[in-house]
C-alpha cells in the first residue's frame, strides 16, 4: 500500500510509470490502491466544491458558521467527488471502448482519479486564502472579491488544465496508445459530460 501512496505523489513528476502500474490486475495491487484512490476522490471533490459560487456565499446564511462550512465541504465534496469518479469514469471507459480499449471500468476510474491529483494539490492555496481574507471567503462581496481573487481562480484553472493533461497521458500510458487516440478518448468522455449537462437543463 505504501507504494501506491508514493505513486500518488509521483504522478505529479513522473506520471507514465504510475499509469502503467494500473495495468496490474493482481488482487493485492487492486486492494492496495483503493485507499489512495478514495482519498484523491474525496479531496478533489472538496477542492471542486470550495471553488463554486455556493461556497462563496455560505456565511451569508446565519445558520452557518466555520465548523458547519467545514462539514459542508467534506460532505458535499465527498458526494461530488464520488459522482465524478463513477459517472465521468464511466464515460471515459465508454470513450476508451469505442476506440478499442480492452481495459476494465475500474481501471478507467482509477486513471481518472490519479489524473485528479493536481486538483487535490490546489487545496494548498486555501490556508493562504483564509489567512488573507478570513471568513470573507465565504461571504458575498467580501474583501476577497477584488483582484486578488483572480489569483486563486487561476490556481484552480491551472490545476484543472494539469489534470486534463495527466488524463491524456494516463490513457496513453495505460493502453499504449498514440497521442491522438488517447486525446480522442478523453474528448469523447468530455462530450458525454457536456451532453448530460445540456440534457439536464
Amino acid at each position: 500500500m505504501r507504494d501506491w501512496w508514493l505513486r500518488t505523489l509521483l504522478v505529479l513528476q513522473r506520471p507514465r510509470p504510475v499509469f502503467v502500474a494500473l495495468r496490474d490486475t493482481d488482487p493485492d495491487s487492486l486492494g492496495d490502491r483503493s485507499e489512495p484512490v478514495l482519498a484523491i476522490v474525496i479531496l478533489a471533490g472538496i477542492a471542486a466544491v470550495l471553488s463554486t459560487s455556493t461556497a462563496n456565499h455560505l456565511l451569508d446564511n446565519n445558520d452557518f458558521d466555520g465548523l458547519l462550512v467545514a462539514v459542508w465541504a467534506f460532505i458535499a465534496g465527498g458526494i461530488y467527488g464520488t459522482f465524478v469518479y463513477w459517472i465521468v469514469g464511466g464515460l471515459l471507459h465508454i470513450g476508451g471502448k469505442a476506440l478499442g480499449s480492452q481495459g476494465t471500468y475500474r481501471r478507467s476510474r482509477q486513471v481518472l482519479a490519479f489524473a485528479a491529483v493536481p486538483i487535490v494539490l490546489s487545496l494548498i492555496a486555501w490556508p493562504v486564502k483564509l489567512a488573507l481574507y478570513g471568513e470573507d471567503v465565504f461571504r458575498r462581496g467580501g474583501h476577497d472579491a477584488g483582484s486578488g481573487a483572480h489569483v486563486f481562480t487561476g490556481i484552480m484553472l491551472a490545476a484543472i488544465a494539469w489534470s486534463a493533461i495527466l488524463l491524456v497521458i494516463g490513457m496513453r500510458s495505460v493502453h499504449g496508445w498514440t497521442w491522438p487516440r488517447s486525446l480522442a478518448a478523453c474528448v469523447l468522455a468530455v462530450a458525454g459530460v457536456v451532453a448530460i449537462a445540456v440534457s439536464s437543463r
